[in-house]
């Protein structure tokens, strides 16, 4: 008969053991920009109008030797030296993110190419969700023994899909939500970790309503032609999207943990502007204090959002603390993850 082991081994967990975070140097501010556009198109807009109407007041741009990749690597070098790793310690690299490179290769190449490590990589794209669902993947490769210890990065320049010259009103209000986009870099290291660690995550899709906004071009639909390369979209109508899915993931995470507003250190939330930021508290009731605002000083920063804020909290927490991540992407997707520091 054998006998059960004394020791059984517990269920092998996966966390986060180091973040780190990039921004490129240029500020313009919401007030910069509206000049601008009123400059190159000839139009008369309220003074102010583009900061009250998102509450943003400034935003990082990438320069024009500045690339998606080169913000996923400075954020990249950030997170390993913070683990006390180099590049050769990792063996699954993904770029998890909205922007890129290029259509082909896999900016994850590009990435690895420069930090210089040989692990398996790719790219995971899902709009502002990708860095979450980056996160979710390497987790799942580490607890099915594929890897054992991930780089997960992001480098958004959305700022590039930004429309600066409109022919008319429509327009102008189909840009005006590229007009919220701020470049940034994330990067996350997971590896297996003995307490704690990401303890649930949840995703739910809404996909019929895919074509409330996006960035057409580059694809087999629109390979070709400027028109495309813009970020098309109703804000609006999003809104009204995600309202109308509600909190139902956020009532699932609850029943399923047990945890209550109480028993997070801080809620990280994606954020397009600051009006839909205070929106969601009201339809949540989160207290704004758990929050780590950063869309009035960064812009919305895609899927670098979550990995931004993270990077500013983390040298905050203490063992034990647990985070709770919102993700609202185009598509539409909805994604939650818990993470207890180690």
């Amino acid at each position: 008969m054998i006998q059960p082991s004394p020791h059984p081994r517990q269920a092998p967990r996966v966390g986060i053991t180091a973040v780190g975070s990039s921004l490129p140097e240029t500020v313009l501010t919401s007030e910069q920009l509206q000049q601008r556009l009123a400059a190159e198109n000839d139009l008369r807009l309220p003074p102010g109008m583009v900061t009250r109407m998102t509450g943003i007041m400034r935003r990082r741009i990438a320069a024009d030797d500045e690339y998606a990749s080169t913000l996923a690597v400075r954020a990249a070098r950030q997170a390993l030296a913070a683990a006390r790793l180099t590049p050769a310690d990792v063996d699954l690299l993904l770029f998890a993110s909205a922007s890129r490179d290029m259509v082909e290769p896999a900016t994850a190449h590009i990435v690895q190419a420069e930090l210089g490590s040989r692990a398996h990589a790719l790219d995971v794209t899902n709009a502002c969700n990708s860095f979450l669902n980056g996160i979710d993947l390497a987790r799942s490769l580490i607890l099915a023994g594929r890897a054992r210890r991930a780089l997960v990065v992001t480098g958004e320049t959305p700022t590039r899909s930004m429309r600066r010259r409109v022919g008319s009103l429509a327009e102008a209000r189909a840009a005006f939500a590229g007009f919220t986009f701020g470049d940034a870099g994330a990067a996350v290291v997971l590896e297996e970790v003995d307490t704690g660690g990401i303890v649930d995550v949840d995703t739910e899709t809404f996909s019929e309503h895919w074509t409330v906004g996006g960035i057409p071009g580059g694809g087999s639909r629109h390979p070709r032609g400027d028109e495309h390369t813009y970020f098309q979209g109703d804000g609006h109508a999003l809104r009204r999207v995600f309202e109308e899915v509600g909190a139902d993931i956020l009532d699932r995470v609850r029943t399923r943990t047990g945890f209550g507003w109480d028993d997070y250190a801080k809620v990280l939330v994606h954020q397009v502007t600051f009006p839909y930021l205070e929106r969601f508290v009201e339809v949540t009731g989160v207290p704004k204090e758990k929050l780590e605002v950063t869309v009035t000083e960064f812009g919305n920063l895609a899927s670098a959002t979550i990995g931004l804020q993270l990077a500013r909290i983390a040298p905050s927490l203490r063992r034990g603390d647990r985070v709770l991540m919102v993700g609202l992407g185009g598509g539409i997707s909805l994604m939650t993850m818990v993470w207890e520091k180690s």
